[in-house]
């Protein structure tokens, strides 16, 4: 007897007359079993979503119809009535998707929510519709599972919002789940916990589960197989350990070539004077409670930091541990309670006006989403070039500038009269690292910045971040999660928790010889720890990874 539970033979999705290929997904065929967890891999605009997306019913309006076959329980979903359709998706084929806090409705209690499944689906009472969500929140090991149903999303964090959208998926126990990058924000003890909670779901319900992920340590922790995608199309599929430690294509040998290792590095000598001195910073919130009342949180307790002129300086924590409060406190988008910040020698803690506006010219923030940091109105060469302009410049010299950084940062002089829209993630991104430093700051904080890239993506910006710092000798803060980003282009690396910095010093002896507890479970909970690159053999004979993609 047969134990796929979903598959899809000779999909394609097309794209519109104006694009640069004729299928978004072409030609598609895959399998998922009873009880097997299959990770889809490759860069964005691979097709990885949207092969999901065709798959739940719910491609965008402007791609043409797909063809093909989808095939669950003997009927193919792309042939479905919508009313017919309805009752599949949300019931037997589930999806859970990237961003929870997005997907969640921010004026309607949680519990309501997801109790939404159950009223149109069954025919439950609410009484027993309330029992079942309480006991699906245990499941998914969320606390105080009572207290949570009476909450709003803004009052749970981001791995809580997540493991609510699982649960959400799991109400009617599915038999395919459809995991679209869900732990791509999570830090690293969440995204552990949310991995496990996978694998126990796995062995519970044996769901046929299709994970997809551009973060190869998640697909070495949990996946049964792995298909590889690029520009629409299957490039190979096989066992874990076959695309890992044997991959046939060059395409994946390249993807795992730019996957980040825990390789801890000494800081470099000789380092400038300090860019960035903040003393003593403290930043309280008073938080309401769900049940009325409130409580009062310090965000940042008491913080010293100090970037030197040229180096790299890691905050890293889990979700809430105060690494972006810190960082708004010291660009002043925050008021901190007290402390000192100067900045390249001058004081930056109580400017205000006109003499702050000019001041925070030295120091400038790339933030992590580049799909909203930018005016989708505005073309990219009049984005980079306002900085300089506001600060005195002439629009000519301006735009002189940008042109510049555009060609430094990789993209064409010619790229200046597009709009946003126009370009990937990865180009959006260079673009804000391009304005950013169109104004010659002498600090740049990159707050999470790397981290929704796919791996050869964020690989380039990394490398682009580190060739501009030795070309003008900035000083970086760098904010993330990602504990393999941090060792092997940070100085310094200062680990945070509950505000306060713990422990810090250079990533060969923090990540060689931790010495806090907290410490270590970061380290333990680096997805993949246990996977290294191994060697592959090409008609060259054998090579590492790295030598594969050069």
């Amino acid at each position: 007897m047969s134990t796929e539970r979903l598959s899809i033979d000779h999909l394609n999705v097309p794209l519109p007359s104006s694009a640069d290929r004729r299928f978004a997904v072409e030609d598609l065929s895959l399998t998922v079993s009873k009880g097997e967890i299959l990770c889809i891999v490759g860069e964005s605009g691979s097709g990885k979503s949207l092969t999901a997306l065709a798959a739940m019913g719910l491609l965008p309006g402007n791609l043409g119809r797909p063809s093909g076959q989808v095939m669950f329980e003997g009927m193919d979903l792309l042939t479905l009535d919508e009313k017919t359709r309805r009752g599949i998706t949300g019931r037997r084929i589930a999806m859970i998707f990237q961003e929870p806090t997005a997907a969640l409705n921010p004026i309607y209690r949680i519990g309501e929510q997801v109790s939404e499944t159950f009223r149109i689906h069954t025919t439950m009472s609410q009484e027993e519709i309330k029992a079942k969500v309480i006991d699906l929140f245990t499941e998914v090991h969320l606390p105080h599972p009572e207290q949570i149903y009476h909450s709003y999303p803004h009052q749970l964090s981001g791995g809580q919002c997540q493991r609510v959208m699982i649960a959400t998926a799991l109400a009617l126990d599915p038999s395919v789940l459809i995991a679209d990058e869900p732990t791509t924000a999570l830090d690293v003890t969440t995204q552990a916990q949310i991995l496990k909670l996978m694998l126990e779901l796995r062995a519970r319900h044996e769901t046929g589960i299709i994970f997809i992920t551009h973060d190869f340590g998640v697909v070495a922790e949990i996946a049964d197989r792995v298909a590889v995608m690029q520009m629409g199309r299957l490039i190979e599929v096989g066992t874990r350990d076959e695309i890992l430690n044997h991959p046939r294509e060059a395409y994946t040998r390249r993807l795992l070539a730019a996957v980040p290792t825990l390789s801890p590095r000494k800081a470099r000598e000789g380092l400038g004077n300090p860019v960035l001195v903040a003393s003593n910073i403290v930043k309280t919130f008073t938080r309401s409670g769900v049940f009325g009342g409130g409580r009062t949180v310090k965000a940042v307790d008491n913080v010293d930091i100090t970037i030197r002129t040229g180096e790299t300086l890691g905050l890293v924590g889990e979700s809430g541990s105060g690494k972006s409060t810190l960082a708004q406190c010291v660009i002043r988008l925050v008021q901190p309670e007290s402390g000192d910040i100067v900045i390249a020698g001058g004081d930056f803690t109580r400017l205000s006006g006109k003499a702050l506006r000019e001041a925070r010219r030295k120091v400038q923030i790339v933030f992590q989403d580049p799909y909203t940091a930018l005016d989708p109105r505005q073309k990219v060469g009049d984005a980079i070039a306002e900085g300089p302009i506001v600060h005195g410049l002439d629009r000519k010299a301006a735009m002189a500038r940008a042109l510049d950084l555009l060609e430094a940062c990789g993209l064409d002089r010619a790229s200046a009269t597009r709009f946003p829209h126009e370009f990937s993630g990865g180009q959006r991104q260079r673009i804000c690292i391009a304005r950013a430093l169109a104004v010659e700051p002498d600090l740049l904080i990159a707050d999470e910045s790397v981290s929704a890239l796919d791996v050869s993506v964020q690989a380039q910006v990394l490398d682009l971040l580190a060739s501009m710092q030795k070309r003008l000798g900035f000083g970086i803060l760098f904010i993330t999660h990602d504990l393999r980003v941090a060792s092997q282009i940070c100085d310094t690396i200062a680990v945070m928790k509950n505000g306060k910095i713990i422990e810090r010093g250079d990533p060969a002896s923090l990540f060689g010889d931790p010495k806090e507890t907290y410490t270590r479970e970061l380290l333990a909970a680096v997805p993949g720890k246990g996977w290294q690159h191994a060697a592959m053999t090409t008609e060259a004979g054998t090579v590492t990874p790295r030598e594969a993609m050069e």
